[in-house]
């Protein structure tokens, strides 16, 4: 009797593959030969999913920009209506350093998030997802400036992909950008050198950041 294999299982499964590929040798050894060797499994059962390298990296990025959206709109469901301003701090920073490899799940989620995304500049079957993972990430950001820096509670809404900053006045969207521009930093540091940009050092450096916005975004409002 044939075996029976979870399609979604052996999916997961293969993207893990091509994220500790590029983790440890770069996007470029992410084939479907180097891809079926890391994941323990013929180059033909690989086939079976995708049928080209294009087609398993823009899928894997999808992946990996949705583990990465799941986090995230878990933790905007967390903020919930503002209480205490020190408890909203804690639940922004706590969901904000989802973007962060503070340890190996978001680590590995990380490194190859950033390669994709450098890699859709030059590889055209990956600008879509850059673009669309872009959007929903900033929709998220936009939401933290608009509703919880500002005071406000997060509505049923949060999560959409048009929501946020992607609505928001010129400030608020520089304030979402200066912030993704400093996620970004933060992770590339963290990757790069994780012997000085510790989590607790991320952890910092982001509250700090957190702090300047609430006093810059609550100036103007």
């Amino acid at each position: 009797m044939p075996k029976i294999v979870d399609a979604a299982q052996r999916r997961q499964e293969i993207v893990g593959a091509v994220c500790r590929i590029i983790a440890t040798d770069g996007l470029e050894r992410a084939s479907l030969r180097e891809v079926a060797e890391e994941a323990g499994l013929a180059v033909g059962s690989v086939r079976h999913y995708f049928d080209s390298s294009d087609d398993l990296l823009a899928y894997s990025f999808a992946a990996v920009s949705d583990r990465l959206l799941t986090r995230l709109h878990s933790g905007l469901t967390g903020l919930g209506t503002p209480t205490h301003d020190q408890d909203r701090s804690r639940a922004v920073l706590t969901l904000l350093c989802e973007f962060l490899p503070l340890d190996e799940e978001r680590a590995m989620d990380a490194c190859a998030w950033l390669a994709f995304r450098n890699a859709a500049r030059i590889r055209p079957f990956l600008a879509a997802e850059a673009d669309r993972s872009h959007r929903a990430v900033a929709a998220v950001v936009g939401q933290v400036i608009t509703a919880v820096l500002r005071g406000d509670a997060v509505g049923d809404d949060a999560t959409g992909a048009d929501a946020g900053v992607l609505d928001a006045g010129p400030q608020l969207v520089t304030a979402a950008e200066h912030l993704l521009a400093t996620l970004d930093g933060l992770a590339m540091h963290a990757l790069l050198q994780p012997g000085w940009m510790s989590p607790e050092m991320c952890r910092d450096v982001l509250e700090s950041h957190i702090e300047g916005l609430r006093r810059s975004v609550g100036a103007n409002h």
